[in-house]
C-alpha cells in the first residue's frame, strides 16, 4: 500500500493542521477551513491563524456542509489557480464556494501526473479518456492536454461551465460536456457498445444527479465498478479511482478493483496526502490505479 504526496506545487502549500482546520495558501492567498480528519492540536496559534488567514470558513450552526467565507482585507472572491510542470501548464479559476470547497483538490496532482505521463506512452494517436463525477476539470484538462479525446461527465450544469473556463484559462478545446448522472451515462455507453483508453473516477460519498437521482457511495459502487471494466479498453489503458470518504479503505477499494478487473500488473493503492510545514500528514482520501503502460509507477 503506498502512501502518494504531490511535489511540484508552487501555487499551494498547507501551512499548518489541527483542531479539524487547515491553513492552506492557493496563490497568494492564505485560507482557514474545516478538516475532519485534522483531529490533532495545531501547531502555529490561533493568533497566527487569524493573523495569516485571508478567509476563514465558517459553517452554519444546522448543517456540516455549508456555510459562508469571512475575508478581511482584498481577498477576491474568485482568482486563478496555476500547476506548472515540465509537461502541463494548468489554470482554474478557484471561488470561495458555500460548502468551503474553492474549486481543486490540490493532493490530486499526484494523479494529474500520472494520467499526463501515461498517456505520452500510449502508441494510439488520440486516446479516449473518459472523466465521471468530473467536479471542475483538471483531470480532464491534464488528459486534453496529453492529447487525449475526453469526455467529462458531471450533474451540475453550473460546475460544467466552471470547467470551460478552466478549460479556456489553460489554453486547451474540444472537451466533450456530458451534463448527466454518471451511473446513467455509464450504462448507456456499455448499451452502445463505447469503450475508452482511460477512466476517472472521483465519486462522492452521496449526491443527486440532474433528475434527482440517488448517489450512495457504498450501494453504487459495485455496480459503477462494474460497469466500468465493460467500458475499459483491454489495450492501451488505465484507470484512476479516488475515494474521499471516511467509511472506505485502501483495502476495500483493492478488493473491488480486483473483483471487477482482475489481478493488474502495476496495481497501486493507498493513501493520498500532504504534508503541512511542521510535518504532519493529512490524510485525504484514498486511491487504487493501475494501467498497461509498464513504466508510469514511476511517477
Amino acid at each position: 500500500m503506498l502512501l502518494l504526496s504531490p511535489d511540484q506545487h508552487t501555487d499551494y502549500q498547507l501551512i499548518d493542521s489541527g483542531r479539524f482546520e487547515k491553513l492552506e495558501r492557493f496563490g497568494p492567498y492564505i485560507l482557514s477551513r474545516p478538516e475532519p480528519q485534522a483531529i490533532w492540536d495545531k501547531s502555529l496559534s490561533e493568533e497566527e491563524w487569524e493573523k495569516q488567514s485571508n478567509a476563514v470558513f465558517k459553517k452554519d450552526k444546522n448543517s456540516q456542509e455549508k456555510g459562508q467565507w469571512v475575508s478581511k482585507g482584498d481577498m477576491p472572491e474568485r482568482w486563478v489557480f496555476q500547476y506548472r510542470t515540465k509537461d502541463l501548464h494548468l489554470r482554474s479559476k478557484l471561488i470561495l464556494s458555500s460548502f468551503k470547497h474553492v474549486g481543486v483538490f490540490p493532493e490530486q496532482a499526484t494523479n494529474w501526473d500520472y494520467i499526463t505521463k501515461t498517456l505520452k506512452q500510449m502508441p494510439e494517436e488520440k486516446p479516449s479518456v473518459l472523466n465521471l463525477f468530473a467536479y471542475t476539470g483538471i483531470a480532464s484538462l491534464a488528459a486534453k492536454s496529453a492529447g487525449a479525446d475526453v469526455t467529462h461527465v458531471d450533474s451540475i450544469k453550473q460546475v460544467i461551465s466552471w470547467s470551460r473556463e478552466n478549460m479556456q484559462l489553460s489554453g486547451l478545446d474540444n472537451i466533450r460536456w456530458v451534463v448527466e448522472d454518471a451511473m446513467k451515462f455509464v450504462q448507456r455507453e456499455v448499451r452502445r457498445g463505447n469503450q475508452y483508453n482511460g477512466i476517472i473516477l472521483d465519486p462522492p460519498a452521496y449526491g443527486r444527479g440532474p433528475d434527482g437521482e440517488k448517489w450512495l457511495l457504498e450501494e453504487s459502487l459495485n455496480e459503477l465498478l462494474r460497469l466500468c471494466a465493460l467500458l475499459l479498453k483491454k489495450e492501451n489503458y488505465f484507470f484512476i479511482i479516488n475515494l474521499y470518504s471516511l467509511g472506505f479503505s485502501a483495502l476495500i477499494v483493492e478488493n473491488l478493483i480486483k473483483a471487477h478487473f482482475g489481478t493488474q500488473d502495476g496495481h497501486e493503492f493507498g493513501e493520498l496526502f500532504i504534508p503541512d510545514s511542521f510535518g504532519k500528514k493529512l490524510p485525504l482520501g484514498v486511491f487504487s490505479r493501475f494501467s498497461d503502460q509498464k513504466d508510469t509507477h514511476e511517477v
